[in-house]
């Protein structure tokens, strides 16, 4: 039996590099090589995925098809690919309200291991309910791992409601904030403010196009609306889970905008929010998860077209054998953005 390495998680400071069998197919699946998996901030959220542990982690792929089954079409061997885990069902209440993050499928599907090994099994599904999209030839394998991040943010902010020449915060400048700060120009959105508690990711913010940053300390009110026209923002994107930050950001939203809950805190938190104070400033508060079909295109578009650029928020590319090293970089969440795992380099 022909086997794999993969990096097999355990925590946060504990992923092993082990062998597998490389996954067999059906007549109806596709294996992929695994040629570039990029590290979420998910994937180093101990509470969430220790209870899986061990497992084989990793949903940022990109690849080339080296074995397609006989019934499979649209797609052969060497083909490039971006593959996405979860796809949704397409015909439940929650797709047809174009709410298929909702969908009881998405929530159940995925490949197999996962990205952090040198091949996975596409199962038919993904592929019937558009969970594989072909590269565009001009589209790198780094490039292409940015699609189901960039795809998140894409559908946060259509939940969100953003509309030209409004403002917007973004409250945490790791990868899923500065991926907000480079959409919402694309979007039309007037002025893009930054707050962290990290100056390297501050420093990140404002190259990547934020108008002003703020360490989370100095976020009040006043210095808001000194870089917002005299004004608090329209749009404030919590892009962490930190209790202080969701708190902090409840009172930096105007009167009538909206408030995005992006990045999840620890199940069973409880977070004391000024109920009068929001009611009385009719301020809306919505939430998201994940990116469906077409936000998976709009996201491969925007990459593509280069209208989004991702290339510059790469900072750390590791062959499968340093993955340890690449969880703890994310994890730290100090002098790192993005950290690309490259599972066929050892």
């Amino acid at each position: 039996m022909v086997s794999m390495k993969v990096a097999m998680y355990y925590n946060n400071n504990d992923v092993r590099i082990e062998e597998m069998p490389v996954p067999s197919i059906s007549d109806e699946e596709l294996l992929v090589k695994v040629h570039a998996s990029g590290i979420c901030g998910s994937d180093v959220m101990e509470w969430y995925r220790i209870k899986k542990a061990p497992r084989v982690l990793g949903h940022e792929i990109a690849g080339e098809i080296v074995e397609a089954g006989k019934k499979v079409k649209g797609y052969k061997e060497g083909d490039r690919v971006f593959v996405s885990h979860h796809v949704p069902c397409g015909s439940c209440y929650y797709c047809v309200n174009d709410q298929h993050t909702l969908c009881h499928m998405l929530h159940n599907t995925n490949f197999y291991p996962g990205g952090f090994a040198q091949y996975i099994r596409v199962p038919s599904v993904n592929i019937r309910n558009k969970g594989v999209l072909m590269l565009p030839s001009d589209m790198s394998y780094d490039e292409a791992v940015f699609i189901e991040p960039l795809a998140c943010v894409i559908r946060g902010l259509h939940v969100a409601g953003v509309k030209t020449g409004q403002s917007m915060l973004v409250v945490g400048s790791g990868i899923s904030g500065l991926l907000h700060v480079k959409v919402a120009k694309v979007l039309g959105v007037k002025r893009t403010l930054a707050v962290d508690i990290n100056d390297y990711r501050l420093s990140f913010a404002k190259r990547m196009g934020a108008h002003a940053v703020f360490k989370s300390s100095d976020a009040t009110v006043d210095n808001i609306k000194m870089f917002n026209d005299g004004e608090l923002p329209d749009i404030v994107v919590v892009c962490t889970g930190a209790e202080s930050a969701i708190e902090q950001s409840l009172g930096l939203v105007r009167p009538g905008g909206v408030v995005l809950f992006f990045a999840p805190p620890s199940p069973g938190v409880k977070i004391p929010f000024p109920l009068f104070d929001l009611w009385n400033k009719q301020v809306k508060m919505v939430s998201t998860y994940a990116g469906g079909p077409e936000d998976l295109k709009e996201a491969m578009n925007l990459i593509s077209s280069k209208r989004v650029v991702v290339t510059d928020m790469i900072t750390h590319k590791l062959p499968l054998s340093k993955a340890a090293e690449g969880f703890k970089l994310v994890a730290k969440a100090d002098k790192s953005i993005k950290v690309i795992i490259e599972p066929n380099k050892l």
